[in-house]
C-alpha cells in the first residue's frame, strides 16, 4: 500500500481538486436520491413531505446542494479537461484522439447507467457537451473567464424566462396550465406503476425512453451551466489557482461569494418548499433563485475546500481525497445501490418513504460508495471504471 502523500506525488495530482470532487459525490447523492426515490415530477411534494423533519431536510438540500453539486462536478470535468491536455503536451502526443475517445467512453457509460441505474444521468450530457468544450482548448483565461459568465447568464436568462412563462400561464391562461398540469401528473402515475410493480428490463426500457424525451430539457435547464463551469474549471487550471489552495481568489470565495450564494440559495428552497408542483410560479421563481446563487456557493464551497486542503494533511483529509481520486466509480456505484434500493426489482421503497429517511439513506450511501473508492484505491492504481475507462481512452494513443 502507498500513502495518498505518495500516490499523489508520483501522480502529480493536487488534493484541492481531489477534495472538491468528494464533496461534489456526496451533494450529487443527497439530491439524486430525490429522484430515485419518488416521481421525478413532483418529486418529494408527491406525497414525501410528512412533517417536521421533511421539510426541514429538504430545505437544506436544496438550499446547500441543489445545482452546487453538479456544478462543482462540471468544474472538475474541466480541471480533468486541461490536465489530460497537459499531461499530452507532456508527452508530447496527440490529445485529440484520447479526448474523442474519452468522450465516446463517458457517452457510452451514460448509457448504462440510464439503462440500468438513473433516469436523470449526466454523463451523456457531459459527453455532448465536452465535444464544446474541446473548441476552446488553446483559448486563454480571460477568454474562458468571459465565456464562462457569458454562457451562466443564458442559464439565468433561461430558467427566467420559463419562470417568467409559468406566472403568465397560470395568471392568463388557467385553463391551459391545467390541461399541462394534468398531463404531467399522468407521466407520474406512469413513473409510480413503473418503479413499484415492473421488472428490470421494462424499468431499463421506460428510463430510457424518458431520457430520450428530456435530454434537450436536461441541456437547457441543468447543461447550459455545467458547459459554463467546465469553462471556469479550464480556466482555473490554466490560472494555476486550482494546484495553488493559497491563492487570494480563495479566499475571496469562502468569506464574500460563500455567504451571498448561501442567502440566495436558502430564500429558493423556502419558496420551493412553498411550492405545490411544477406549474407553480413559485417553484420556478425558487428555481431561478438557485441558480442565481449556484455560482457564488459553488465557488464559496471551493475556498473552504481550499483551506482544508492548504493546512497539514491528515488521515481524515487523505481517506476523502483518495475516495475523491475515483468519481466515475463512485457515482455510479451510488446509483447502483439506490436504484437497487427503491426498483421494484430490488428492496421496492419507491414512492414509500418520508423525504427525510430519503435524503438520509443519500447521505449514507454518499459516504459509503467514498469510502468504498478510498479503500480502494489503497490497493490498487485507479478505481475501477477508471481503468476501463483508462485503457479505452489511451487506446494506440500511449
Amino acid at each position: 500500500m502507498r500513502s495518498y502523500a505518495e500516490d499523489t506525488a508520483a501522480a502529480g495530482r493536487e488534493v484541492l481538486p481531489d477534495l472538491t470532487r468528494a464533496w461534489a459525490l456526496f451533494g450529487i447523492a443527497v439530491v439524486n436520491v430525490g429522484v430515485l426515490s419518488w416521481p421525478m415530477v413532483s418529486g418529494y411534494h408527491g406525497g414525501a413531505m410528512q412533517g417536521p423533519a421533511d421539510y426541514t431536510l429538504y430545505f437544506l438540500v436544496v438550499a446547500l446542494f441543489m445545482l452546487k453539486s453538479y456544478s462543482l462536478f462540471s468544474f472538475m470535468f474541466g480541471v480533468g479537461f486541461a490536465y489530460q491536455m497537459q499531461s499530452a503536451e507532456r508527452r508530447s502526443v496527440g490529445f485529440a484522439g484520447r479526448y474523442w475517445r474519452r468522450i465516446l467512453g463517458l457517452f457510452l457509460f451514460g448509457l448504462l447507467n440510464i439503462f440500468c441505474f438513473f433516469i436523470g444521468d449526466i454523463l451523456v450530457m457531459y459527453s455532448l457537451l465536452g465535444s464544446l468544450l474541446f473548441l476552446f482548448r488553446k483559448a486563454g483565461t480571460k477568454t474562458l473567464l468571459g465565456w464562462a459568465i457569458g454562457v451562466y447568464i443564458v442559464q439565468i436568462l433561461f430558467i427566467g424566462l420559463m419562470a417568467f412563462g409559468i406566472w403568465a400561464g397560470v395568471t392568463y391562461a388557467p385553463e391551459e396550465m391545467a390541461k399541462a398540469s394534468t398531463q404531467m401528473e399522468e407521466l407520474d402515475v406512469k413513473s409510480l406503476e413503473t418503479f413499484t410493480t415492473a421488472g428490470f428490463l421494462e424499468t431499463a426500457g421506460y428510463r430510457l425512453a424518458i431520457y430520450a424525451q428530456n435530454l434537450v430539457n436536461f441541456i437547457f435547464l441543468q447543461g447550459i451551466g455545467a458547459l459554463a463551469f467546465f469553462l471556469f474549471g479550464l480556466s482555473a487550471v490554466k490560472s494555476g489557482i486550482i494546484a495553488n489552495p493559497s491563492a487570494p481568489i480563495w479566499r475571496k470565495a469562502r468569506w464574500q461569494a460563500l455567504p451571498v450564494g448561501l442567502v440566495v440559495s436558502a430564500l429558493g428552497a423556502w419558496l420551493m418548499i412553498q411550492g405545490e408542483g411544477v406549474f407553480d410560479p413559485r417553484m420556478m421563481a425558487g428555481m431561478l433563485l438557485i441558480t442565481l446563487g449556484s455560482p457564488f456557493s459553488s465557488f464559496g464551497y471551493i475556498g473552504l475546500i481550499a483551506k482544508w486542503a492548504e493546512g497539514p494533511g491528515g488521515p481524515v483529509r487523505s481517506f476523502f481525497a483518495r475516495g475523491g481520486t475515483a468519481s466515475l466509480t463512485a457515482y455510479l456505484l451510488q446509483n447502483a445501490i439506490l436504484s437497487f434500493t427503491f426498483s421494484a426489482y430490488g428492496f421496492g421503497m419507491f414512492a414509500k418513504l418520508p423525504a427525510s429517511t430519503c435524503v438520509l439513506i443519500g447521505a449514507g450511501v454518499a459516504l459509503f460508495s467514498i469510502a468504498f473508492t478510498s479503500l480502494w484505491r489503497l490497493w490498487f492504481a485507479r478505481g475501477p471504471m477508471e481503468v476501463i475507462l483508462r485503457n479505452w481512452t489511451y487506446l494506440g494513443a500511449r
